[in-house]
């Protein structure tokens, strides 16, 4: 067993450790405080990107009486990362966040702003992409991030901007997916415990179960290649265009 080790040359850069054996290569990749506190900061409620407006269809899954308790809720958002907006996103961000060169961000980019399947669902991506890339490009200066936001302004959509960023400050992709998808869940959560309604504790347990659904999605993101990208949650489209027309509301989407 050999072991080789990649050397820190800064804050901002992460370690990794290989472990080469008989049965084949385990890579650990960790990440240092300044990544970690960036992602914690790009995820945090607190983070002005505006997703507590937006309910992904819940708002009308709770009209029609689909989801009455934390385990509908859970079922709900797990469906949204293994068959609908969340796997999507997922290959998305991982593209954008290792694209090669600008040409090949930008017709990621062009890709991502298309793949919505109703008007609401393309605003909660596009809104929080647009103003996840204006408040990172005025707290964490990059000029390369800066003149990417700016070729796709109001078309940018919240994965490939939060993939994009976190590439170009050389966080690393699993851990930065991982993040991303996670916050994601977090405010669909959140949603689920104002509409159905839900005690807070109940709102926990949900983000506990929803743990090795990211991992799940995540891990699958990174082997789909773009050819074999697609969904198969014909029902979340259909609730996302009924809540256009819902008579009352409280959320955008």
């Amino acid at each position: 067993m050999g072991t080789t080790m990649g050397t820190t040359t800064a804050t901002t850069t992460a370690m990794s450790t290989t472990t080469i054996m008989a049965t084949g290569t385990i890579t650990i990749t960790t990440v240092t405080d300044a990544d970690l506190f960036r992602l914690m900061a790009w995820t945090s409620p607190a983070y002005p990107v505006g997703g507590f407006s937006y309910s992904h269809g819940i708002e009308m899954a709770v009209e029609e009486g689909r989801l009455k308790k934390q385990a509908d809720l859970v079922a709900y958002i797990a469906s949204v990362l293994r068959q609908g907006a969340g796997r999507v996103d997922a290959v998305l961000f991982a593209e954008a966040h290792r694209a090669p060169d600008e040409e090949v961000l930008d017709e990621i980019a062009e890709l991502a702003f298309a793949w919505r399947g109703t008007a609401e669902t393309a605003l909660e991506s596009t809104q929080q992409g647009g103003s996840f890339a204006s408040v990172t490009v005025s707290c964490w200066p990059d000029a390369r991030f800066a003149a990417f936001a700016a070729r796709h302004r109001g078309r940018l959509s919240h994965a490939v901007a939060f993939g994009a960023a976190a590439g170009m400050a050389g966080i690393p992709l699993r851990p930065a997916l991982f993040a991303f998808l996670q916050g994601f869940c977090a405010n669909l959560v959140s949603a689920g415990v104002r509409l159905i309604p839900l005690g807070q504790t109940d709102g926990q347990i949900a983000t506990a179960a929803l743990q090795p659904i990211i991992s799940e999605c995540a891990d699958a993101a990174l082997t789909t290649p773009l050819e074999e990208l697609g969904t198969a949650a014909p029902l979340l489209d259909m609730l996302s265009m009924r809540h256009e027309t819902q008579y009352t509301r409280l959320f955008r989407s």
